[in-house]
Parts: C-alpha cells; sequence; structure tokens
C-alpha cells in the first residue's frame, strides 16, 4: 500500500471513479451526476470510464459534464454551452 499523496492526479481519479462505479453496482441510484470526474485522465482512459458509464445506464442515467472527446462520444445526448464573447 502506499499514500494517497503518491499518486498522480490521474491515479486518484481513476480511483475515484472505480469507487464511484463499485457502490452504484451494488446500489444502483437512479441517476448521478459527474461534473469533469475525468479531467485529469489520459486518452485511454477517458474512453475506458466514457465505455463503462455507458454500460451501467441499464439502471443509473448519467448527467456528465465534460470537456473531454471521449466522453462526448459516447453520450446518448449532447447539449453544448457556451460563452458569449
Amino acid at each position: 500500500m502506499q499514500n494517497i499523496d503518491l499518486l498522480s492526479g490521474g491515479e486518484k481519479g481513476l480511483s475515484a471513479i472505480a469507487l464511484l462505479f463499485a457502490i452504484l453496482k451494488v446500489s444502483p441510484a437512479p441517476f448521478c451526476f459527474f461534473d469533469e470526474v475525468e479531467a485529469a485522465l489520459d486518452e485511454v482512459n477517458v474512453v475506458r470510464y466514457a465505455q463503462y458509464a455507458r454500460r451501467m445506464t441499464a439502471n443509473t442515467q448519467f448527467i456528465l459534464i465534460t470537456h473531454r472527446r471521449g466522453t462526448m462520444e459516447e453520450a446518448d445526448v449532447l447539449y453544448g454551452v457556451t460563452m458569449q464573447e
């Protein structure tokens, strides 16, 4: 075992995501709201996260805020929000 402070941002993020998905698998919620939880992940793990979230949609509806293309590509419905200059 190692101290969590020794993990990179991506490793911490992936650990947190894995814990959340494990909880949802044991005790599904009607919906789950994630705000850029995959921001620190590399592209390969963003795709893995998004594909796993898609598989979990049988029991839980996900509302995901993201700026990552890999997550957007897995979405059934996509809304864009922009800021006026």
